[in-house]
């Protein structure tokens, strides 16, 4: 059975930093890509930003480039997103994602094998 679940997701204020974990179990990030997706409204995610399986590429949106960062630690099979200079525009519930295909899943932001079941993240003076 395959799970994503993420945590780190919490409270800022404007220009502040959280760090999101998706721990992953049932699948191996040697053979999965993990994306990073966020609510853009009711009924659309938009991806954020994207780590290959096997040689560990990145894939960032433009709308956070300079300010996510993604990473990955095989051992722990958690993927990470470092979210700085946070802006009260990023609030909204985060959700991480795998697929077996980096194209469909990271190039695509396609609709991917599984979903975890997401992290509220509140930007706010």
């Amino acid at each position: 059975q395959v799970q994503l679940v993420e945590s780190g997701g919490g409270s800022v204020q404007p220009g502040g930093s959280l760090t999101l974990s998706c721990a992953a179990s049932g699948i191996s990030l040697d053979d999965y890509a993990i994306a990073w997706f966020r609510q853009a409204s009711e009924m659309v995610r938009e991806g954020v930003s994207c780590i290959s399986g096997s040689d560990g590429r990145t894939f960032i949106h433009d709308s956070v480039k300079g300010r996510f960062t993604i990473s990955k630690d095989n051992a722990k099979n958690t993927v990470y997103l470092q979210m700085n200079n946070l802006k009260p525009e990023d609030t909204t519930s985060y959700y991480c994602a795998a697929d077996r295909s980096v194209f469909r899943l990271c190039e695509l932001w396609s609709s991917p094998d599984y979903w975890g079941q997401g992290t509220q993240v509140t930007v706010s003076s």
